[in-house]
């Protein structure tokens, strides 16, 4: 792992500023870009931390707040460890948040942050890889279709509701992503059952997008996040060896 530079950074966009975070190896020099999409909670430590792992790993990395309509980072107060007795307030108050971030204005903002690490020195040229951790990788799955030519790999952990019955959901991209994609499930995820599972994985085959889905046994909802107490920490190992796997594969 290599020294890594981060700092807030601030992305005009169409509806005011979004606040984000961007760290890189502190070399001087461009890395393969990583878009970051962060989980339900927000930008937080926990989530610059994970950042930082990656750009230990030679990659800059992007991580916007989301839901930068409804404020700056932490848009709710946050407990520094999210236990389960905080876990439904917390939700009942992001949830106005969360469904005003719908398809149409998240992959607007997608093609926003994109952009902007276009223009930055510290991302090479090129395309990029994008990762996204609960709804984060409906975000991730949705910019890959909506981006084709920019996103290279997409990768989605504990992701929630990827493929419904509603007339945009996720899964029906499909027909539009030349990534290779990865999509590490939870088995303990009433956000994602297992009809789901298998609606994702037949859509991506039916459209010839390389991909794989994995089912990590054992694992609840929300398991790479550390500051929680749905962390696991064997999902949360194999979630990395598989998300710096197919980074390495793409760059």
């Amino acid at each position: 792992m290599t020294a890594v530079q981060g700092t807030d950074v601030d992305i005009p966009t169409e509806d005011g500023t979004a606040d984000a975070y961007l760290t890189h190896p502190g070399d001087g020099g461009p890395h393969p870009a990583v878009l970051f999409y962060m989980d339900a909670f927000g930008l937080r430590p926990q989530l610059r931390s994970m950042a930082d792992r990656l750009a230990g790993a030679g990659y800059t990395v992007l991580v916007p707040n989301v839901f930068h309509r409804h404020g700056r980072a932490p848009v709710v107060e946050l407990p520094e460890f999210i236990d389960d007795a905080a876990r439904g307030g917390l939700f009942e108050q992001i949830r106005p948040a969360a469904q005003s971030l719908t398809p149409e204005v998240a992959m607007r903002d997608a093609g926003v942050y994109l952009r902007w690490l276009a223009d930055r020195p510290e991302a090479a040229d090129g395309p990029v890889a994008v990762t996204g951790y609960c709804f984060g990788a409906r975000l991730a799955l949705l910019t890959a279709g909506t981006y084709p030519e920019r996103v290279a790999a997409a990768a989605g952990f504990h992701g929630a509701q990827l493929a419904t019955d509603a007339p945009d959901s996720p899964h029906l991209v499909a027909d539009r992503i030349t990534a290779e994609l990865y999509f590490g499930h939870a088995d303990e995820d009433p956000s994602m059952p297992l009809e789901q599972i298998q609606r994702l994985e037949d859509a991506l085959t039916a459209a010839g997008v390389r991909h794989r889905c994995e089912v990590y046994s054992g694992a609840p909802h929300g398991f790479t996040q550390a500051d929680t107490s749905s962390y696991h920490a064997e999902g949360d190992k194999r979630h990395w060896a598989a998300l710096l796997d197919l980074l390495d594969r793409t760059f």
